[in-house]
């Protein structure tokens, strides 16, 4: 994953307005765990212009969804509750035609209390101009824990250790 592609996302979210968090990889290494990921990990603020305004920023940078749906058809809570129901999903994702470079998911019902998180989240610069905000370290925590996945456990074992040596 390329920083340029980054910066694009983050920037063309942050010009657009939309609430987010990111979550995943990419905020393990923002909490100072380096390792290889190969998406973007998302929340969004759940209300549906948030939403809706999310799908089509990226979209407008080119990113397509895995599944042909309008963005209005995201926001609607109803349907995303059919999708986590009737599919089992959790996330949307959304990849560049060209190649997998960068795919982004988006969940599609709240992992946590959002507005909470984002008045907790890690801020950073990934680029000139463009901060992000990444989901608190407990809260991250607690999701890789929640999943269980060999990689999530030792994200875990290591951002503990990490936070030990954070001091106070």
């Amino acid at each position: 994953m390329r920083l340029a592609r980054l910066e694009n996302i983050f920037r063309t979210l942050n010009e657009a307005n939309v609430r987010y968090i990111v979550v995943g990889g990419l905020a393990v290494i923002a909490h100072g765990f380096v390792r290889v990921t190969n998406d973007i990990d998302l929340v969004l603020a759940f209300d549906p212009t948030n939403l809706a305004a999310g799908i089509r920023a990226l979209q407008g940078i080119g990113l397509v969804p895995r599944i042909p749906v309008t963005a209005e058809v995201f926001a609607d809570p109803a349907q995303r509750e059919r999708w986590a129901t009737e599919k089992n999903m959790i996330v949307f994702q959304l990849s560049f035609l060209e190649r997998d470079d960068a795919p982004v998911d988006i969940f599609i019902l709240p992992p946590f209390d959002f507005d909470v998180e984002y008045r907790r989240a890690l801020r950073d610069e990934v680029a000139p101009n463009v901060s992000v905000p990444f989901v608190h370290l407990d809260r991250l925590i607690a999701m890789k824990e929640a999943v269980g996945r060999p990689q999530d456990l030792e994200d875990v074992r290591r951002l503990r250790i990490l936070s030990k040596g954070a001091g106070p």
